[in-house]
């Protein structure tokens, strides 16, 4: 029996359900402002997909509908602090849209992940803004008055558990003296996993990136555990910490950017988490997914270009 293909809306709407766990820990463990970001985000995503596609005189219904701007406006307000100013995540959105997406001509001719494109400009751009994250559970009320600039931010505000350890091993404290352990972090992983799991029982992502993602990222940081444990973390701290999860199965399987060919995904994905765990370990940023998938992106053609089945009877 044949299966059913699914069209973009449906594909996009069954992500965004598989990400409703994940999220709801966010939420579970910081507050709802989380959903304030999501908002802003998806409104911005709206408004800067039909005007450019007004200006490229293609209709504006269709392209809104298929569910893609939504997801990538969901993607990145779930990757940024959840009491961030107002304006980064419509900043973050805009240029994820425009830059991301809308200048290479739409959905599908995009050579990058949308939304890590636009974490990256955030992160490069406002690295102050894109580390104040909540170090308690926010009201809503406490939410709506930081991201809209009515408190003041810094009575909220902590380092998240890889910003933690790492200024500290690079302070000179070594890993047996430090607290790896973060609950929120393991939570919301699962989730994502969990999310992840449904996505692949419903066929709408391959499992060769996932798989071969957490194979790197787990190969790596055992290798570097391996020779100097008071210096690395454990394979374990990488999985339960950052945005783990969330790039295995939302963000390294999105289908334009990723590789298409099956060993080119297992390349792919390999490549990416050793990469995130090399840019957590020696890079600047404390957690590394958008430039890892974004260097993993650059890649693609050539990658495709190596790893093309060879047809039957050649």
């Amino acid at each position: 029996m044949e299966t059913k293909r699914l069209d973009t809306n449906q594909i996009m709407r069954q992500v965004i359900y598989a990400l409703v766990l994940g999220v709801g820990a966010q939420i579970y463990f910081f507050g709802s402002s989380v959903i304030v970001q999501i908002i802003l985000a998806s409104i911005t995503a709206i408004i800067a997909e039909a005007v450019f596609l007004q200006i490229r005189g293609v209709k504006i219904k269709p392209a809104i509908m298929d569910g893609s701007a939504i997801l990538t406006a969901i993607l990145l307000a779930i990757s940024i602090p959840s009491i961030a100013p107002w304006w980064v995540v419509v900043l973050g959105v805009l240029f994820a849209i425009i830059f991301g997406k809308q200048i290479f001509g739409g959905l599908g001719n995009n050579p990058f992940n949308p939304a890590m494109l636009g974490y990256a400009f955030l992160l490069i751009s406002y690295p102050v803004q894109m580390t104040q994250w909540p170090g308690e559970f926010i009201s809503f009320s406490q939410g709506i008055d930081v991201i809209f600039g009515l408190n003041n931010v810094d009575g909220l505000t902590g380092a998240t558990r890889l910003d933690d350890v790492k200024t500290q091993l690079m302070l000179g404290t070594q890993i047996r003296d430090i607290n790896l352990e973060s609950v929120s972090q393991l939570w919301i992983n699962v989730g994502f996993l969990l999310g992840g799991i449904y996505l692949l029982l419903r066929r709408i992502i391959f499992w060769q990136i996932p798989f071969s993602l957490l194979l790197g990222l787990i190969l790596m940081s055992a290798a570097l555990f391996f020779i100097d444990p008071s210096q690395f973390t454990s394979p374990y701290f990488h999985l339960a910490n950052g945005a783990t999860m969330l790039a295995a199965f939302f963000i390294a399987t999105d289908p334009v950017s990723a590789s298409t060919t099956p060993r080119g995904r297992v390349i792919y994905g390999f490549f990416i988490g050793t990469l995130i765990v090399i840019i957590r370990v020696f890079g600047g940023y404390p957690d590394a997914v958008a430039f890892a998938v974004l260097l993993m992106n650059i890649t693609v053609p050539l990658i495709d270009f190596y790893t093309q089945p060879k047809v039957f009877g050649k």
